[in-house]
């Protein structure tokens, strides 16, 4: 059964193309088995988690043996050897019952979810797999998990669903498996478009994954490949096509699937299971000899207990009527509890519904505010009166502030509801700091205060994490640094404090000399809507939300904010994150913070938008660099629109009738996988932006935006893009 192809193994590890960085780890031998079972070397994969489990066994290391278990687990039952995956299953589910470990405990729910779909109890899978989802946001393990709900929509004959999920995998971004994530997609989605007698689309997806397997050996789908393409032409009538695909699978198997492979299997297996099976017996009798070595003790205890009894026996008396005393309070503890849990689901109701409240005012204001901020934009560059200009300024001023209020907003909102998870992508640190400098400038020219980067220069250049939220922390801390600094200066130092194997632990600071903050204010600093005292909100403006919001970010990435501050001499925040260094890439790259000028003249451009007002604004805001463009009104015109004609980059509105942007982004990534595709939204409460780059997109611009970040946005996908990337 393909299902089990891909469920080996959802964990830590480098990608099929990446070097080990250690040889003789629990991790190398991790990778190992993963790549062995993914190309149907059984035998090797066995090996090397019993290496694996041997080295967890010797540091005592309970969480790695938890791995190790759950992957025996996977690897039996992949080999369809219930009763020893069920066993190795068990062991683990000993061992997380005094343990916390969060991954462990969502492999444990992810390895139930497949036992369920094996026993036909779909929906039961389902949810388990919607519970091992939120206790771990590990990025390998989600894609597994969104491949097998896609094998279960199959299942359940939701096959629009299905699509969906196996279009998200295409484009994956995973870094251990990405071409057999993709690989195993194209098979998934040849066999659903095969059961809804859409011939063409199977044979196309069926011969992507072909072209995958022979690249890669990933022989166990290669002959799944097969079966599809001979099935396929059989269908319509190409029976010689059709031949020698079955011609090719008998090869195949009799290449790689002998009888002599499979009993070799079957040995190793037995032996490896027999091998572990007698350390567990061992085990258990250590635990006898103790308990036998403890009876001994256990007469001196007996004489001891007999004289206790008496004393118990006298105090038998006052305990009952003690108890009458209990049980009577224990009548009016259950009550009182009935009464708290009432009130606790009322606050939770309450908080819920304030969150959806906040979520969707703040989303509805974007596209007015949009218009008030695109349309001041465009007035100001008419050439303006001066009395037009001044109140002109005024408004752009009042739309900038009740957008930053907006997006904090917003992103309180996300994080009080869990709905804010930090990503795991390739970034470069440096660049993310440039950028918010970059964009803060003008602020800081306001105040007379320089701005300026410390940066250690042996922090790697290749990161894993989630640029985003990163720029987020630092867009609010030096922000509010360059708020509270008049004529001044506001430093930001970036220092490596140690890098092992590949992880870095940075340590960050935004140092200013303004005004500081009072030592009874510095406590509640960071609590929302807290600003140093009520003149200082008054002379200062702001939310009070922005340290409040750095604080929660930071949480996530399983740091802590600190401050160091003095009254008239200025504020120190500062803090250490740990990340790992992409080692699968360059590390030598030099970076350059060079802001590009991109001439634009001559630029064809697709704008999908159903909002009126939004299509005039942004069609002018485009003319005004001399780019002409076509308007689609929903996502089913974009995609005709751009199977019809040549655009060089497409603005993709999100929320839409009809199709939404990231559907319509999904079937246009099926024909055409080069054009640039930005998406231009407003975010709100349950969108996520890695669901955004899952569809295809390139990059997101939210609405309401500034101006220079619309053309920088543009001229990075565009202009950037061809030089140096395609959409992968």
């Amino acid at each position: 059964m393909l299902l089990l192809a891909v469920l080996l193994f959802p964990s830590m590890g480098h990608s099929q193309d990446m070097p080990p960085t250690e040889t003789n780890t629990i991790e190398y031998y991790f990778d190992q088995a993963r790549d062995y079972g993914n190309r149907n070397q059984t035998i090797l994969a066995l090996e090397s988690l019993n290496k694996a489990i041997t080295i967890a066994n010797e540091n005592e290391d309970t969480k790695s043996l938890i791995d190790c278990y759950h992957k025996f687990a996977i690897l039996y039952s992949k080999m369809n050897k219930d009763d020893t995956s069920k066993f190795y299953w068990e062991r683990a589910q000993s061992l997380l019952k005094d343990i916390a470990y969060p991954y462990g405990n969502a492999v444990h729910k992810y390895i139930e979810a497949i036992r369920s779909y094996r026993l036909g109890k779909n929906f039961l899978a389902k949810s388990k797999l919607y519970e091992a989802q939120k206790l771990n946001n590990d990025r390998n393990l989600l894609n597994h998990i969104l491949y097998l709900e896609g094998i279960i929509f199959m299942k359940l004959e939701k096959y629009d669903d299905a699509i969906k999920n196996f279009n998200s995998l295409l484009v994956n971004s995973d870094i251990y498996e990405k071409d057999y994530l993709t690989t195993i997609s194209y098979l998934k989605l040849a066999e659903v478009y095969f059961s809804t007698a859409q011939i063409e689309e199977s044979l196309k997806n069926a011969e992507n994954a072909l072209s995958l397997t022979k690249q890669h050996g990933f022989y166990e789908e290669m002959i799944e490949a097969n079966r599809l393409l001979s099935e396929a032409n059989r269908n319509i009538g190409n029976f010689q096509t059709a031949l020698s695909h079955t011609n090719n699978i008998v090869n195949i198997k009799d290449s790689v699937l002998t009888i002599e492979k499979i009993k070799a299997e079957e040995k190793t297996a037995e032996k490896i299971q027999f091998t572990i099976m007698n350390e567990e017996i061992k085990k258990q009798e250590a635990k006898i000899e103790d308990l036998n070595k403890s009876a001994n003790r256990s007469e001196i205890t007996a004489i001891l207990t007999s004289a206790f009894l008496t004393i118990i026996s006298l105090l038998a008396v006052s305990l009952y009527r003690n108890n009458q005393i209990k049980v009577k309070t224990n009548d009016l503890l259950q009550t009182k509890n009935r009464e708290l849990q009432a009130a606790t689901d009322a606050a939770v109701q309450a908080m819920e519904a304030k969150t959806n409240f906040l979520s969707t005012v703040s989303h509805e204001l974007r596209t007015p505010l949009y218009a008030v901020t695109g349309l001041t934009h465009l007035l100001l560059e008419e050439n303006p009166s001066p009395s037009q200009k001044e109140h002109l300024k005024s408004l752009k001023y009042s739309g900038d502030y009740l957008l930053n209020f907006i997006n904090d907003i917003l992103q309180i909102n996300k994080i009080d509801a869990q709905k804010s998870e930090a990503l795991k992508i390739d970034f470069n640190i440096q660049k993310i700091l440039w950028e918010v400098i970059n964009s803060l400038q003008q602020s800081a020219k306001k105040n007379n205060t320089v701005i300026k980067l410390d940066f250690d220069n042996n922090i790697p250049s290749h990161l894993l994490g989630d640029p985003l939220k990163l720029s987020q922390v630092f867009i609010n801390l030096i922000g509010n640094a360059i708020k509270f600094t008049k004529n001044g200066e506001v430093q930001v130092i970036s220092k490596l404090v140690k890098k092992e194997k590949d992880e870095a632990i940075l340590y960050f600071e935004v140092k200013d000399n303004g005004i500081g903050i009072s030592p009874d204010r510095q406590k509640t600093i960071f609590e929302s809507f807290e600003q140093g005292s009520v003149q200082i909100n008054r002379e200062y403006g702001g939310t009070g939300l922005g340290l409040t919001i750095v604080k929660s970010l930071l949480k996530q990435f399983g740091s802590k904010i600190h401050l160091k501050s003095n009254l008239g001499e200025g504020s120190s925040f500062f803090f250490e994150i740990a990340l790992k260094s992409n080692k699968d890439l360059n590390d030598n790259t030099p970076f350059e913070n060079v802001s590009r000028d991109y001439d634009f003249k001559g630029l064809h451009m697709l704008i999908v938008e159903d909002n009126k007002i939004n299509q005039v604004i942004t069609k002018k805001m485009l003319h005004k660099k001399e780019i002409t463009c076509d308007i689609a009104n929903n996502g089913m015109e974009a995609i005709d629109m751009v199977k019809n004609n040549y655009y060089d980059g497409i603005l993709m509105d999100i929320h839409m009738p009809g199709i939404s942007g990231d559907e319509a982004t999904i079937e246009i990534r099926k024909f055409n996988r080069l054009i640039p595709i930005i998406a231009l939204t407003a975010i709100s409460l349950d969108d996520s932006l890695e669901s955004f780059f899952a569809a295809g997109v390139n990059d997101v611009v939210t609405k309401p935006f500034r101006p220079e970040v619309f053309y920088q946005k543009i001229g990075e996908n565009i202009f950037d893009t061809k030089n140096n990337t395609s959409v992968s």
